[in-house]
């Protein structure tokens, strides 16, 4: 079941800002992810693959806690779900635009309309390696931040944590009914995420490369809003519908905590998929205007 035809990214239009292009790998095996966030329950005959190039639309992990369905006991239980990459919103009539809603904006996801249901209600947190984005100049990025110009891809960087832990998103996951369907028929409810995001870093990174971008900011304006360990339990509680009390759980991690480093360009293409597409390179394929 796919939302829709993946198209290549789309850069802000006039007016707009800029938003991430939404790529990320995912290897761990759910019997490691139920080690480290300690899962108490997952399906290992719905297991996904390793994906090294994860894209809007895929199926992806999500770690959440929610009481089990048709259970006598509605205590919240964690479990290890597979969710499509794409909030559909539960009012929206179709579920075209769940392609385009892959981010949310950690400043405002509390008072957009199609996010701030599941924000106080319905959060998950989207275990990955690491992500990738493209490095561009300064004056280029700077012109994509006022949607005066569409940034073209170049050199492609992992982010990922430089002691090797999991990386882990704060997403939000949302319910959608194709009314269309009947309640027996097992793609009658869509269940969708979306990743937030937040301002990228200014300060070094923990990891550097030899050449080019020194901080987070120097590849993108934004980056994935990365939750560490001491904030799993509180972000998945879904007793916790305070809005600004959950707000205060959108401060991004501590500083020094990543690396990043250059890729094969063949990440660039959707159909690349394997574990050579996280190799380090010695110094970028493209030019990069640093």
């Amino acid at each position: 079941m796919c939302i829709a035809r993946l198209a290549p990214c789309r850069r802000p239009r006039h007016g707009s800002v800029a938003r991430m292009c939404g790529r990320y790998a995912s290897s761990r095996r759910p019997e490691d992810l139920a080690g480290i966030f300690e899962i108490e329950k997952w399906e290992p005959e719905e297991a996904l693959e390793p994906d090294y190039n994860v894209a809007p639309t895929k199926e992806v992990y999500a770690v959440l806690d929610r009481p089990l369905r048709d259970a006598e006991d509605r205590r919240p239980v964690r479990q290890l779900r597979k969710l499509k990459w794409g909030l559909v919103p539960s009012w929206a009539k179709t579920p075209e635009g769940g392609a385009r809603m892959i981010n949310a904006r950690a400043e405002t996801v509390h008072e957009k309309p199609s996010y701030r249901r599941a924000f106080a209600a319905r959060r998950c947190v989207l275990p990955a390696d690491g992500y990738y984005e493209w490095v561009t100049g300064q004056a280029e990025r700077d012109l994509e931040v006022e949607g005066k110009k569409k940034r073209p891809r170049k050199q492609p960087y992992f982010v990922t944590p430089a002691d090797g832990s999991v990386f882990a998103m704060a997403g939000l996951y949302e319910f959608w009914r194709d009314k269309t369907l009947p309640d027996e028929h097992p793609l009658a409810w869509w269940v969708t995420c979306s990743v937030i995001t937040t301002e990228a870093e200014t300060t070094p990174l923990g990891v550097a490369p030899k050449e080019g971008p020194q901080a987070l900011a120097d590849i993108h304006p934004r980056m994935p809003l990365m939750l560490t360990p001491d904030r799993w339990d509180a972000w998945l509680d879904p007793a916790r519908t305070d809005v600004d009390d959950l707000r205060t759980l959108l401060e991004p991690p501590p500083h020094g905590l990543m690396r990043a480093y250059p890729v094969s360009t063949a990440v660039s293409s959707v159909k690349n998929n394997g574990p050579e597409l996280l190799t380090e390179l010695e110094a970028p394929e493209e030019g990069t205007l640093f």
